[in-house]
């Protein structure tokens, strides 16, 4: 099976001995209060799903990354995970000092041991990691609105809660153990963070056609508003694999992490991750991970030619799939000869608005059962 990124999978997780001591412990150290999407972060540090990362990035490191998309080890990695904290609570924290992370609920979520604090201009983060300053993007905005100083240091985990579900949420060790148990030598990861059409189905199975297995790892956290919501880009993802694929040939699991819509960073993000999780192949289709016309269509294939020594290989899928009705299949722009009259192009937007106004797509772009899925939830989208 491939090897971890960097070599090793971390784990920074605690036995019940030792995570009862730190419990018992945390009462007395500082605390700070850490948002969503950085709790997600701690605890993809901790599952190893971030190997080789051990918590959160110093300055050095930082540079690496946004100069030259490695980190100073020389292992390959494209987005700085960061935690940022105010000024006021940077300066009641010592280098050397173990506090407590905290969601905002109040619940213990890990100790750092803090090794550095520092600052950095957060418009230069945002410029190398996505490419531009427009407070448009996503990415951009939320780098920006990030407080003014960076704790550093490795993590212990103290949130040992399985959410979001449960039952999809399988850890790299998991899902090793499961396509070794299955016999898989090639397994190719799915990055999804919508509910499946007929586009992403004909392309997941082009590509089971040439490995032994598939992850399907949609990505479950917060999205963008009138994106599918979690639990309906689940529920119509087990109706698919139940209907229409061989269920020894596919892992369905979730990758708990807020998207950074990064392009072509984010893409080979995706792949280290996937990697991680012992995938030897990662789909990349055009425009991955992007956001509005920030990337070109195909630069998060292309990034893929300055990472030889990434050993998760892509796949890519160049050009859109659409259903031709003169050749009764389905195609894509490199396929098909025929005018844009004969074409039936998947939309997420057409789907959306059809199940908002009561009507039925055509069978050519959506199975009915996966259709009907999301007919049964009130509101299937996000507000």
């Amino acid at each position: 099976m491939v090897k971890p990124h960097g070599g090793k999978l971390v784990d920074r997780s605690l036995d019940a001995k030792h995570l009862q001591d730190a419990l018992a412990s945390v009462s007395k150290m500082k605390s700070v209060t850490i948002d969503r999407m950085t709790v997600t972060d701690a605890k993809n540090i901790a599952h190893g799903r971030y190997s080789p990362l051990e918590g959160f990035i110093g300055k050095d490191d930082l540079i690496s990354i946004l100069e030259n998309m490695r980190l100073t080890s020389g292992v390959a990695w494209t987005i700085p995970i960061l935690l940022d904290v105010s000024q006021e609570e940077a300066d009641a924290v010592k280098e050397g000092e173990d506090i407590c992370l905290k969601n905002e609920e109040g619940k213990p979520v890990a100790i750092l041991h803090v090794c550095e604090k520092y600052t950095y201009p957060k418009d230069e983060i945002a410029r190398a990691v996505f490419g531009t300053d427009d407070l448009n993007h996503p990415g951009v905005k939320s780098t920006l609105e990030m407080k003014d100083v960076f704790l550093a240091g490795e993590i212990d985990l103290l949130d040992t809660s399985r959410d979001p579900f449960p039952k999809y949420n399988l850890y790299p060790t998991e899902t090793r153990e499961a396509f070794e148990k299955n016999g898989w030598k090639t397994i190719a990861g799915f990055q999804t963070r919508n509910a499946p059409h007929l586009g992403h189905e004909n392309m997941q199975k082009i590509v089971l056609s040439l490995v032994d297995g598939i992850l399907i790892h949609p990505v479950i956290g917060k999205k963008k508003k009138g994106d599918f919501r979690d639990e309906v880009i689940l529920r119509c993802y087990d109706v698919l694999l139940d209907n229409y694929f061989p269920r020894d040939r596919v892992l369905l699991s979730i990758l708990p992490m807020e998207m950074r819509y990064a392009g072509p960073r984010e893409a080979i993000h995706h792949a280290i991750i996937r990697k991680n999780h012992g995938c030897t192949h990662l789909i990349v289709g055009r425009d991955h991970a992007g956001v509005g016309n920030y990337y070109h269509p195909e630069a998060a294939i292309e990034i893929f030619d300055k990472f030889g020594d990434l050993e998760i290989k892509p796949i890519t899928i160049r050009g859109d799939f659409f259903y031709c009705k003169k050749c009764m299949r389905l195609e894509s722009e490199r396929t098909c000869p025929h005018p844009d009259e004969m074409k039936l192009k998947f939309s997420g937007t057409i789907i959306r608005k059809l199940l908002l106004e009561g009507g039925t797509p055509p069978p050519e772009m959506i199975r009915p059962e996966v259709f009907e899925a999301q007919k049964q939830f009130d509101n299937p989208f996000v507000q």
